[in-house]
């Protein structure tokens, strides 16, 4: 689905009912509503695991999360790596009490925004790019903790993810050049 020029993979925010009703209605009508409200969110839960079956796509390198952190103290950066390289396994939020929702932004870049209790937490995936030494990874990851890294940092040491998600689903994303030259 897209919306506001972005390739929506899978939410549990903002689920309206509405859209589904008709068919829950016709397969469930011994169900009150508020069974078929439930019976919604499970149903949508499911989902997820069918996109996590979808893009069990294993890159070869290990994919960096870059997060900017919504916290009851203020907001905060932050990062961790997914070492098993596997697109399948940034689709989890590790909590349960947030609405997320997981997408490619117009550059192409994978992207999640959970909304929890305290705030929300965007974050950004990227894979590191072929040939980088382990010395610009050190160096990166070094801004990304003080809170110091520009896009160019990020961009000059890891790559997008949503050329090989553009595959699996069959929607274009612009070329890099041309997303560069768009910003110019």
């Amino acid at each position: 689905m897209t919306q506001d020029g972005r390739h929506i993979i899978w939410s549990n925010y903002d689920i309206d009912y509405e859209d589904w009703r008709d068919d829950l209605e016709e397969e469930y009508p011994e169900l009150s509503e508020d069974e078929r409200i439930a019976l919604m969110y499970e149903i949508n839960g499911e989902y997820l695991n069918d996109e996590r079956a979808n893009l069990n796509v294993q890159l070869s390198r290990p994919i960096l999360v870059i997060g900017d952190l919504g916290l009851w103290h203020g907001r905060r950066m932050g990062y961790k790596e997914i070492e098993s390289g596997r697109i399948s396994d940034c689709l989890y939020s590790g909590r349960d009490d947030m609405y997320s929702t997981w997408y490619v932004d117009k550059l192409g870049d994978l992207r999640c925004d959970a909304i929890h209790h305290d705030g929300t937490n965007h974050y950004l995936y990227r894979t590191y790019k072929d040939g980088v030494r382990e010395s610009q990874i050190d160096l990166l990851k070094e801004k990304l903790y003080r809170g110091i890294a520009t896009r160019a940092d990020i961009t000059r040491i890891t790559r997008r993810l949503g050329d090989e998600i553009a595959k699996v689903y069959g929607f274009s994303i612009h070329k890099q050049r041309q997303a560069a030259s768009i910003a110019r």
